[in-house]
């Protein structure tokens, strides 16, 4: 990656020199399909960008990563292309006021998901193209001025195969063999988009009258490879896509700005989705080949409602730099659940939200890479690793406790105005602010400076005091902060005072304060029955980390399933996850938790979280010792609820899932075994095409499954998706030899694509093959700076990341990472964030080894 960093200083000093009138953009990828001698593959790109200057005579630069460039004119003089390009950047000096840069390169497709992706589809040897640009890719397929403040109107023009259809931004029509595409709205760079291919397309289209009898008509598209074509519910879509129109629309006062309205589920996808206007990519991932549980489509239609957020937040209105990257993300984030809640069938997602999304923004504020919303960004490596579990889910919590402070009306209305003052343009923190204390008459810097300014997260614990009545003589509040981030903050929190009446846990008090301080009395609560449970952050309308008083974390280990409300019930099993994880809670009563009541657990979203949280706890938390004996149950525990889920229910195929993923033994493989080959049956369970490489790999993983069977499994599946979960069973299989494959195949080549890495990362560490791994923790060290330096920013984090030694848990490990550490202390500060986490999170594992231990009497290790 040398050389492909831009810092914010850089772009400050370009922002202040240059303002761009427009872009015309023509692409030629013809070269994508048939064979091709080129190494790497490329295309052609030529870029006539029109720009001022406000000080003649200046130098600047523009932006762009090619392999090569065939000519650059500027103002009508040809430069030397060899002069003034680097690789990464073309030089430009002695600006006129008003320029003319026009740049003809050779770009290469990308295999990386980054810039112009390439996807050759194995099923029929079809060619896909798509791009994705967030924060600095869009220089990998055009010359420009990457950073989000320079923003300008694109016109786009594409030469493709004549059997192709493509698709940009803008409306497209094509003629004389050639796709144009409508001037875009000024918008930044990043947000462009070209998608190209024989992809399947379906349309509706969408109207809306406003109350000053004006109409506005968009129309829909969405699309998918032609593989994916039957199991493509383009009508499920299209129904949440119009549900969330109609609900910003009424609550943004801002008719959408950007024409039509196309989404596209590509291959290879590195994120969840991209906010692209008028053309928004997802992971066709999204496409679903088999049964799923509603908490997947729920899932979807947040996906769906967050990118179409982003056309209000962070399209029409954009950041200046990173640093204010939650001023589209944070924003995103609250109203996709904010929108699913109140416009869909979805009407719990807040308690998804509670369980599931918070969980990733307690870990982030925990690490020490924590970060204010608002952050440092200092360049452009900073700010591709913020976009992490503050930026989004932290970010939104926040917001949710804002909405909790100033009240809906007052928050919704500001929005509308910051639309307003603001549309096309670039914001910083102190424009939202502004109107926000405008419409809500409150003073936001104070609260901007707790809560967006600061990083942490605060505990709340309730203090139960009874009088001779047995009443609650006082009940009090104790707000506790780390050492590393003491902020104390302001909460709006709701506390619930629970009992059993009839065999149920049910809330028979409540009552709204504002926390603040070490200790807060509750005075509305004085006199109330006693309590067998306090939950404080009842309804979830603040960001903290709930504990418990010894009377509640008692009834919850003994009562917890007889808790009615699902989503006191989710934040309680969140709390419980967050004391296991901070080494508060000994992991195997976590997991005996699980075992004893997540049976009775109503929500699937919530149940297949805690699923995930018991696997985990298993495999990062139990004693070593203990985890035999634990994994067994947890085996048996899913077996059991497998047998008595409801047939066909989705519960059911959560269930079957997780007894997969838990098999521990001969007969647990024997039944995965007779399941695939239609010699068992559970009543109502549908063995599909997904379900089935669920439980390969497992099987694949313990020696069970060996390359022959799944070559098989290969030609039964012969499609992309096929691919996949064959590459990730087959680094899954428990040999020395395959082991070191893997490894070759990420760390010393670059023949996979950005999926196939990941595949292979994902099966490459299996936590039943801890000795077998051990020989890697070493070599991880050896390679990571050389990764970071020579691959693209995206495959360096997906193996500093994916193939960190974490199932070495052992101080050794965290010693060997802290040496590597110690002696890269000049090494590029977003590669140290990476392994400062990693070492974090191999600190917690031993910790909670530790607490595990010592509750079962036995030695750590």
């Amino acid at each position: 990656m040398p050389g492909e960093n831009l810092s914010r200083d850089e772009a400050r000093e370009r922002a202040a020199l240059l303002s761009v009138d427009g872009y015309d953009v023509s692409l030629d990828v013809r070269s994508a399909v048939g064979e091709s001698q080129d190494e790497p593959r490329t295309f052609r790109s030529v870029t006539t960008i029109r720009f001022r200057c406000n000080e003649p005579g200046a130098s600047s630069f523009a932006d762009l990563i090619a392999p090569s460039v065939t000519a650059v004119t500027l103002n009508g003089k040809d430069l030397d292309p060899g002069e003034v390009f680097d690789g990464t950047r073309i030089a430009l000096e002695d600006l006129a006021a008003e320029n003319e840069l026009v740049v003809d390169a050779r770009c290469a497709y990308s295999r990386t998901g980054e810039g112009l992706h390439r996807f050759v589809d194995p099923e029929d040897g079809e060619v896909y193209l798509y791009t994705q640009y967030e924060p600095a890719d869009s220089r990998r397929v055009f010359a420009n001025f990457e950073q989000p403040d320079l923003k300008a109107p694109f016109r786009f023009e594409v030469r493709a195969p004549e059997e192709w259809t493509v698709w940009s931004n803008g409306a497209g029509e094509l003629a004389d063999g050639v796709w144009r595409f409508a001037e875009t709205k000024p918008i930044s760079t990043y947000i462009t988009c070209v998608v190209a291919g024989p992809y399947h397309y379906v349309t509706d289209s969408y109207s809306r009258t406003f109350p000053d009898g004006t109409t506005l008509d968009i129309p829909l598209g969405a699309l998918c490879r032609k593989g994916l074509a039957p199991y493509f519910d383009a009508d499920d879509v299209f129904l949440i896509t119009k549900q969330g129109l109609d609900f910003f629309h009424d609550h943004f006062d801002y008719p959408y700005p950007f024409g039509k309205y196309d989404q596209a589920f590509v291959p290879e996808y590195n994120l969840g989705a991209m906010e692209n206007p008028g053309l928004v990519t997802f992971r066709e991932e999204y496409i679903f080949r088999g049964k799923v549980t509603q908490a997947s489509y729920e899932a979807r239609a947040n996906v769906i409602l967050h990118e179409m957020a982003h056309m209000w937040f962070g399209d029409l209105v954009t950041m200046v730099w990173w640093d204010d990257l939650w001023l589209k993300e944070s924003f995103a984030d609250f109203m996709g659940t904010f929108a699913n809640v109140g416009a869909t069938r979805f009407e719990n997602a807040w308690t998804t939200f509670a369980n599931r999304r918070k969980a990733w923004a307690y870990r982030a504020d925990q690490l020490p890479s924590t970060h204010p919303i608002t952050a440092d960004i200092r360049d452009l490596q900073d700010a591709k690793l913020n976009f992490d579990g503050i930026t989004y889910a932290k970010g939104a919590s926040v917001l949710k406790q804002l909405v909790a402070y100033v009240g809906q009306d007052p928050f919704l209305e500001g929005a509308r105005r910051y639309f307003k003052r603001n549309a096309y343009g670039n914001t910083r923190l102190g424009d939202l602010l502004s109107v926000l204390e405008e419409t809500s008459g409150r003073d936001m810097s104070a609260w901007a400076g707790k809560w967006l300014q600061t990083a942490g997260v605060n505990s709340l614990t309730p203090q139960v005091l009874l009088d001779g009545d047995g009443r609650v003589a006082e009940l009090a509040v104790v707000q506790e902060a780390a050492e590393s981030h003491p902020e104390l903050r302001p909460h709006r929190v709701a506390i619930g005072l629970y009992r059993l009446e009839d065999g149920e846990l049910v809330r028979y008090a409540r009552a709204e304060a504002d926390v603040d301080g070490p200790r807060t009395v509750v005075a509305d609560l004085a006199g109330a029955d006693a309590p067998e449970l306090v939950l404080v952050n009842d309804d979830d309308l603040t960001y903290c980390k709930i504990r418990f008083d010894e009377t509640s974390l008692a009834t919850l280990r003994s009562r917890l399933g007889s808790l009615t409300d699902p989503l006191a019930r989710a934040l309680c099993w969140s709390a419980l996850w967050n004391l296991t994880r901070d080494a508060l809670l000994p992991a195997r009563d976590f997991v005996d938790l699980v075992l004893r009541f997540a049976s009775r657990e109503s929500d699937i979203g919530v149940l297949q979280m805690l699923q995930a949280w018991a696997e985990s706890a298993l495999v990062h938390y139990v004693a070593p010792q203990g985890r035999e004996a634990t994994g067994r149950l947890l085996a048996e525990g899913a077996l059991r609820e497998l047998r008595q889920a409801a047939p066909g229910s989705e519960h059911q195929l959560a269930w079957a899932r997780f007894f997969a993923s838990t098999a521990a033994d001969g007969p647990d493989f024997g039944l995965l075994q007779e399941l695939l080959a239609g010699t068992a049956t559970i009543d109502g369970l549908d063995v599909d095409q997904e379900l089935r490489w669920a439980f390969l790999e497992p099987l694949a993983a313990h020696g069970v499954a060996d390359e022959s069977v799944l070559a098989a499994e290969l030609a039964r599946d012969d499609t992309a998706s096929g691919k996949r979960h064959q590459v990730r069973c087959l680094a899954a299989r428990p040999s020395a030899a395959v082991k070191a494959q893997a490894w070759a195949q990420v760390v010393e080549s670059q023949a996979l694509s950005n999926a196939l890495v990941e595949a292979t990362i994902a099966g490459f560490a299996q936590p039943s093959q801890r000795e077998l791994l051990a020989p890697y923790a070493e070599k991880y060290f050896e390679v990571i700076a050389r990764i970071w330096e020579d691959r693209s920013i995206q495959i360096g984090m997906d193996v500093v990341r994916g193939l960190y030694p974490s199932l070495q848990d052992r101080p050794e490990t965290l010693e060997a990472t802290e040496a590597w550490l110690t002696a890269h202390a000049d090494a590029p500060p977003a590669l140290r964030r990476l392994v400062l986490e990693a070492r974090d999170d191999l600190a917690r594992t031993l910790r909670g080894q530790e607490c595990d231990a010592q509750a079962a009497g036995v030695p750590a290790s």
